[in-house]
Formats: C-alpha cells, sequence, structure tokens
C-alpha cells in the first residue's frame, strides 16, 4: 500500500487527494486512474483493481475511499498488500477509523499516513497566512485570527474568501477584510457558558438568540451544554494533570480544555453536579411534559450568570 490520508478535515483530505490525483493523471493519463468506495463495492471488484496490471499505460492508480466499511476488505488488507503490483500506486480514504482497530494501526505501520484534523482557531489562522503567501499575497496572523472569528471556521469558506481577498489586493489588511466580507454568527455554547459564568446575563441571553436564529433547537442546546459541561467534569477531576494530558486521555482538543480551564476553575464539585442535575431535569420534563424549553434554558442561563 502507498498513502492513507485520514481524518475529519474534509477540505484539507480532499485538497491533498486532488493534488496527489490531478500529478499522477498528469503523468499517465485518465485511464490508469481508478476510484471505488469500499462500501459500495463488492471485495472481488476491489481485489481485481488492487492486483490487476495496468491497461494501456506504465503505472495505474487505484483510490479506494472508505474500505473500511468493507469487511472482507479489512480482514484481507495485509494479503492484498503483498500481492500489489510495482505498477500500482494505492491512495487509501479514509475520513473516520477506529484507532483501536487492526486496519487503523496496520496502515498506520505499512502506509505512508497523512492525517488532517479539523483545525482550531489558532490552526486555521496559521493555515491563513500560509496559504496567502502560497496564492502569492501576504497576511499576517492577527488579521488571519480576525478573518476566522469574523466569517467562521469553515475552511472551504475560508478559502474562497482569501481568493476573493486576494484578487482585490494581494496584501490583505484588516481593512479589505471588513470591506469585502460579512460577519457570519458564530456563537458557540461555550462562548453562551462564558458568559453565563462572568455574571454577563445580558450576553449570554443574546447569544443563546443568536443560537436560535442559526435554528439550533432546544434539544441541541440541551445536547451541546451537556457535552461543555461533561468536559467541565473531566477537567475539574483531573487533579494537577496538564490540559494535554487531560485532553489525551478523554480524547478531545487540548484547545477546548484549555479554554474550558478558566470557567471549570470557578465551580466547585457541589455546584458542578448541581447544574449537571439542573440540566438534566430540563431535558427529562421537556421529554415527558409540556415544558417550554426554550424559557426553561433561559432561566437556566440566567441562573448562571446570577449565582
Amino acid at each position: 500500500m502507498n498513502i492513507t490520508l485520514a481524518g475529519e478535515n474534509a477540505f484539507g483530505l480532499r485538497h491533498e487527494l486532488d493534488r496527489l490525483v490531478g500529478d499522477f493523471v498528469a503523468e499517465h493519463g485518465d485511464l490508469a486512474l481508478e476510484r471505488l468506495d469500499g462500501e459500495d463495492a463488492e471485495f472481488a471488484r476491489l481485489q481485481e483493481a488492487l492486483t490487476s496490471l495496468p491497461f494501456l499505460a506504465s503505472k495505474k492508480m487505484v483510490v479506494i475511499s472508505r474500505g473500511s466499511a468493507n469487511k472482507r476488505f479489512v480482514e484481507q488488507i495485509e494479503k492484498l498488500a503483498s500481492e500489489l503490483p510495482e505498477t500500482t500506486d494505492v491512495i487509501l480514504v479514509e475520513p473516520k477509523m477506529d484507532k483501536r482497530s487492526v486496519y487503523y494501526k496496520f496502515l498506520k505501520k505499512s502506509t505512508d499516513f497523512r492525517e488532517f484534523i479539523q483545525l482550531d482557531l489558532n490552526g486555521m489562522s496559521r493555515w491563513l497566512v500560509d496559504e496567502a503567501k502560497a496564492r502569492g499575497g501576504s497576511l499576517n496572523q492577527r488579521d488571519a485570527q480576525y478573518l476566522v472569528e469574523r466569517v467562521g471556521l469553515d475552511q472551504q469558506f475560508l478559502s474562497n474568501e482569501l481568493e476573493k481577498l486576494l484578487l482585490y489586493q494581494p496584501a490583505i489588511t484588516r481593512e479589505t477584510i471588513d470591506s469585502l466580507t460579512e460577519p457570519t454568527p458564530q456563537s458557540t455554547i461555550f462562548q453562551l457558558l462564558e458568559a453565563a459564568f462572568a455574571g454577563n446575563g445580558k450576553r449570554a441571553m443574546a447569544l443563546y438568540q443568536e443560537q436560535r436564529t442559526l435554528k439550533v433547537e432546544p434539544p441541541q442546546i440541551i445536547a451541546m451544554l451537556a457535552w461543555q459541561l461533561h468536559v467541565l467534569a473531566l477537567i475539574k477531576t483531573a487533579g494537577d494533570r496538564s490540559a494535554d494530558a487531560v485532553a489525551s486521555e478523554a480524547k478531545i482538543s487540548p484547545y477546548v480544555v484549555r479554554k474550558s480551564q478558566t470557567i471549570s476553575g470557578k465551580l466547585s464539585y457541589a455546584e458542578l453536579k448541581q447544574l449537571i442535575a439542573d440540566l438534566l431535569d430540563i431535558d427529562v420534563r421537556s421529554k415527558r411534559t409540556a415544558l417550554d424549553a426554550d424559557e426553561a434554558l433561559q432561566n437556566y442561563l440566567l441562573k448562571l450568570a446570577i449565582s
């Protein structure tokens, strides 16, 4: 096997796949490329594609997406790798994989394993700086972060906005960002909790209404609040362990842990336990009674702001 492209950063993964395929096709032609979906294709078809010799070309490339969804393919992966002709290049595309699986461990060890993770604010800002330079322009780190905060973390959308800004003026400034981009509502549940715990009830309510404007329904808000409280509980019970250690053990982003540590430090165990119990009560009653979940959640947040 040659290359594995893994991870949930769809933009980064697709960009790398397009680059690899484009380079290969430019040298060997379209007929030398074969694409298969592991979830739809029969094992025999996958096997034939990998083990057969190229036709009317010196080499061929086989791109297999979601091979992990094909049980026989996963079970036979080592055998297939040993039978792969030198004339065949293979790219395995795996957006989601069980990292505990033998299949994952084999690909990690035996292929050129390239993982594309979702970028946080800092990572996306660094990517914008590098991408602007690669496209012949310039953007400093501070303005890159401002652009992300203004329009959001959607990498494809950011790429499009970057292209627009560079076409207008190669040296991107905050002024051109303000002139050519529109701010996108992008509040998060963390910001909502942060405002409430800071005693800023007015901002907490504004952020709640922004979530509702974005068509986030009360059950979704409850679920996101529950997840954030779960993170706070993990941090609270982690003792003196570092953010990276907590993140690694809990399999969450270190950035999320560091952002949540300030809130966690303001809470006692008893207060956190009560917050979880109160949210659970809202969730249960919203499903079993005629409770107005919107009103209950706003009261919940206001209670946090004045406590």
